[in-house]
């Protein structure tokens, strides 16, 4: 449950401590009991809109959609309209409800301020082939983020495993016990504070790469939610969150490239997605970094 579910809940009188109805704000002391009361959840399912979408490929299986920054994929609290699935209904068509009845057609989900690829099922077949090759790593995806700070060798490997904060519900972490996760990553090139680099993804945890980019000590930039994690020992020493005098309004997190067997023909299918102008913009506002030739090689796991 989301803090500001928790906070409706309390608000409207369903959360006791020690059988007491509280607020929000009401401080908790050790051996109180609190109990809730959930009410039924209510099932909305989504209706279409005329949303303009930009589609790379698409036939009676499948779409490949560049997703802009911004959108979320599907409804939740707080958004309700205007999501990717509301888009993808719009076009016509049936689509698959092996996701659910609020994620018609959805294989993956990218995070609502990243841009680039996503997949989107037409039909039941291709819904079971993605997710099927989801679950078995062999269907590639690819990141470019810029990150804070100067990433230390050329390349590595990024493994943690992921949970959710046990101090702060809203964000995930790298916790013992949580979902093996690992992110392979390579310096594309280096600007005054910042680093370009390639994330390839191993697994597909929520919030893996900015939860591994941090944990670096290199969070993306413009990401709030975990930009203001510490470098750890050893590593290259992050800037704060918003340095660049134009701070990016979002994490500069880019879905660029997406590979995959077509669930009807067994094609080899690969899209490529350049990022889009305010992840250019912002990088190329920076300073060009010394040459780097030479660095030695690192890897971090």
């Amino acid at each position: 449950m989301s803090r500001s579910a928790a906070a409706r809940l309390a608000r409207a009188g369903l959360v006791t401590v020690n059988g007491r109805a509280q607020r929000p704000s009401a401080s908790i002391q050790e051996d109180d009991l609190v109990e809730y009361e959930a009410p039924e959840p209510v099932t909305i399912a989504p209706q279409p809109e005329a949303i303009p979408l930009r589609v790379l490929y698409e036939d009676e299986d499948l779409l490949v959609i560049d997703k802009a920054a911004g959108m979320v994929v599907h409804p939740a609290p707080g958004n309700w309209s205007g999501t990717l699935v509301h888009a993808l209904l719009g076009r016509g068509g049936s689509w698959p409800a092996s996701a659910g009845a609020a994620r018609p057609g959805i294989v993956h989900r990218l995070d609502k301020g990243t841009s680039g690829l996503m997949l989107a099922a037409r039909s039941e077949r291709a819904h079971r082939s993605l997710t099927a090759q989801l679950g078995s790593r062999t269907l590639e995806r690819s990141y470019l983020a810029i990150v804070q700070g100067e990433v230390r060798g050329a390349d590595g490997i990024l493994e943690g495993p992921i949970a959710r904060d046990p101090r702060n519900r809203v964000r995930m972490a790298v916790v013992e016990g949580g979902r093996p996760a690992r992110t392979r990553y390579a310096v594309v090139e280096r600007r005054a504070g910042h680093t370009l680099v390639r994330c390839d993804l191993e697994t597909g945890r929520t919030h893996q790469v900015r939860v591994h980019l941090a944990s670096l000590g290199h969070p993306v930039a413009g990401d709030e939610l975990y930009g203001a994690r510490r470098a750890p020992s050893g590593a290259g020493r992050a800037r704060p969150a918003g340095d660049h005098p134009a701070g990016p309004a979002r994490p500069l997190l880019h879905a660029w490239r997406l590979s995959f067997r077509h669930p009807g023909s067994g094609a080899e299918m690969s899209f490529e997605t350049p990022p889009p102008a305010d992840f250019q913009d912002f990088w190329e506002a920076l300073e060009e970094a010394p040459s780097s030739a030479g660095r030695s090689r690192g890897r971090r796991r």
